[in-house]
């Protein structure tokens, strides 16, 4: 019993001071292979509670400081985009979505151990484009294309919870997850065929982004020691 007792306890230093190496570098460099994520809605998009999977979407730098990091995050999405607008049955949208973000803050580990939950939180910026076309679902309705270019750009407020995996003391796999709490100045510019009509409304507006997973891998660099 306390050779098991000792081995256990052995094991346990062995991977606090495996992990221990991996927090003693002053910089940080992540790249997000993956993400699952909400984007903001679109004109009066009907599926706005949908998923959107990207990939190789993001990067951050990380300062360390003993238990806490401060972080300096950019993302960035361009896609082409299809979604029932206003009713399933009323009309369809046809475009690009472009969608970047850049973020400042921070995060916190609870401890140094191998496997090591954290905590952060960011603020910043986050613009959202949509360039497209607008034309009615029902064959008996007046067969009018509109253009379409609505925009949103404002402050993004994100808490986050994630989990590091040490895989070397200068590796780790992350995963994390956050909220985004977006408000936005938005435009929308609808344009009828040949530029016969156009009708500009804005609107300022809060919306709360689920992003149930991002994940990907970070190196670390310049050892304090």
């Amino acid at each position: 019993m306390k050779k098991i007792l000792l081995s256990l306890f052995t094991l346990c230093i062995s991977l606090t001071s495996f992990a221990q190496t991996g927090a003693d570098y002053n910089y940080t460099i992540g790249f997000r292979a993956f993400s699952l994520m909400q984007l903001p809605k679109i004109l009066n998009q009907t599926n706005t509670q949908d998923y959107t999977k990207a990939f190789a979407n993001g990067a951050m730098l990380k300062f360390n400081d003993n238990q806490i990091s401060y972080r300096i995050s950019g993302a960035y999405y361009r896609d082409d985009i299809q979604f029932d607008n206003t009713c399933a049955t009323c009309e369809i949208a046809n475009g690009k979505v472009t969608d970047y973000s850049f973020k400042i803050g921070f995060e916190k580990n609870f401890n140094y151990s191998k496997i090591q939950p954290y905590f952060g939180f960011d603020l910043g910026y986050r613009s959202n484009r949509f360039t497209g076309t607008i034309a009615q679902r029902n064959p008996m309705a007046s067969n009018v294309t509109q253009t379409a270019d609505a925009s949103k750009n404002g402050l993004v407020l994100t808490p986050l919870i994630g989990l590091k995996v040490n895989i070397l003391p200068q590796l780790n796999f992350y995963a994390e997850s956050n909220l985004d709490f977006y408000y936005s100045y938005e435009k929308q510019d609808i344009t009828e065929t040949g530029g016969v009509a156009r009708t500009v409304t804005t609107y300022k507006k809060w919306e709360f982004l689920l992003n149930p997973i991002s994940a990907g891998l970070q190196f670390s660099l310049n050892g304090k020691n």
